[in-house]
């Protein structure tokens, strides 16, 4: 299998290739999706390992969402066509030929074991690893940073200096600021969109289901919230409404939206259940939306319903159209009650990534210097 050469996700001999992808998924973000996006791409079939709560706490400190959370954030990610549930911390060979792939891929982020040795050493070595570039501007460490500083500056003014203090605190390790845990700002671009946009119109038949809200550090709550919707009909085109910055600002306070508008788009871009996104949605839904879109039923979960600036029921038109549904998912899990777990377990993440830092330093740094004197070796051969 190693033997195939793999060109724009297809063997040369016609046969489907299989790719494999190991991670922890604790905090799923667009960045995690983005990688697995380009994981797809290089082959046919995505299989994705997903470790146990117990693997995680081993090498990296306790995670914020069970294993039955994570598996089921990871299945709701539109370009996986499989999840291994408890996959071995170690992707090795025999994994590979377990699940009949062809290769592995994983970020250009560094992936250690408790001992500090490469996850990928094995599979490297027979040239069965392939990798794929992590995404600028997003990491699980700047995210947990943003929501345990309770201000409003991370999405208007990445500037602020009690920001930046804080980042620099959280995203350093002992010794320096390691490339693949530092903080930087995601800048969007409409190539990014169009990567993750289905671009699949609704056909006629479908049902055109319309939900708005903030969707802010898309979760599981999400997740089971939009499965629900998309249930409620045969043929589904699930068009999701998204309120801009300011806008969810208003009605949740605090320091929300944790994620702008742009990170919220590509985040609900991701989920299987979802076929187009309205960018800065209108917080009422009227008439000229549902009339654009052709709207057949609305749906809101069981959160509270904030009215609007003039007091108004935001769903007042769908419901005098005899169109608005009340959905349960059984999910009751909000954004605040993420943000109160990782608050809870602040020591615990803060330990976990200075940890992580340090590790990642030392291994850049002998990476580093391995390079430099390979190639001091081939000046001082040009030289002779």
């Amino acid at each position: 299998m190693a033997g195939h050469h793999v060109t724009g996700g297809q063997k040369e001999d016609g046969a489907e290739c299989r790719v494999v992808w190991g991670d922890g998924y604790d905090m799923v973000h667009y960045g995690h999706s983005n990688q697995l996006r380009q994981a797809k791409a290089m082959g046919d079939y995505l299989i994705v390992g997903v470790h146990t709560d117990e693997e995680i706490s081993k090498h990296k400190g306790p995670p914020v969402f069970t294993q039955a959370e994570r598996y089921k954030m990871v299945r709701a990610i539109k370009w996986v066509d499989e999840i291994v549930e408890g996959a071995p911390y170690v992707t090795t060979l025999d994994t590979l030929d377990k699940y009949n792939s062809d290769f592995c891929v994983h970020g250009d982020d560094i992936t250690l074991t408790v001992d500090g040795k490469d996850t990928y050493a094995e599979v490297k070595r027979e040239g069965r690893y392939r990798e794929c570039r992590r995404t600028q501007g997003v990491s699980t460490t700047d995210l947990v940073g943003r929501m345990l500083l309770m201000t409003k500056t991370h999405h208007s003014n990445i500037d602020n200096s009690d920001y930046q203090q804080h980042t620099d605190n959280f995203g350093k390790g002992p010794k320096g600021h390691s490339p693949w845990t530092g903080v930087s700002q995601f800048l969007q671009t409409s190539q990014k969109i169009i990567q993750f946009a289905s671009g699949q119109e609704a056909q006629p038949g479908d049902t055109i289901i319309y939900v708005a809200g903030a969707f802010d550090l898309f979760h599981i709550g999400h997740v089971d919230f939009l499965e629900t919707v998309y249930k409620q009909a045969e043929r589904p085109y699930v068009i999701v409404g998204l309120h801009f910055d300011q806008e969810v600002n208003r009605y949740k306070g605090k320091n929300y939206p944790i994620m702008n508008i742009h990170e919220r788009t590509l985040s609900v871009l991701a989920c299987r259940y979802v076929s187009e996104v309205v960018i800065g949605a209108p917080y009422a839904v009227g008439k000229d939306l549902l009339d654009h879109f052709k709207v057949d039923l609305v749906c809101h979960g069981k959160t509270e319903v904030f009215p609007d600036r003039d007091t108004a029921d935001p769903y007042a038109e769908p419901k005098k159209r005899g169109i608005f549904r009340t959905v349960d998912s059984g999910n009751g899990l909000t954004t605040d009650d993420i943000v109160q777990r990782i608050i809870k377990n602040r020591l615990l993440f803060e330990a976990r990534n200075q940890k992580k830092e340090a590790k990642e330093i030392a291994v850049f740094e002998a990476m580093k210097s391995q390079a430099e004197g390979e190639q001091a070796g081939d000046t001082a051969q040009a030289a002779q």
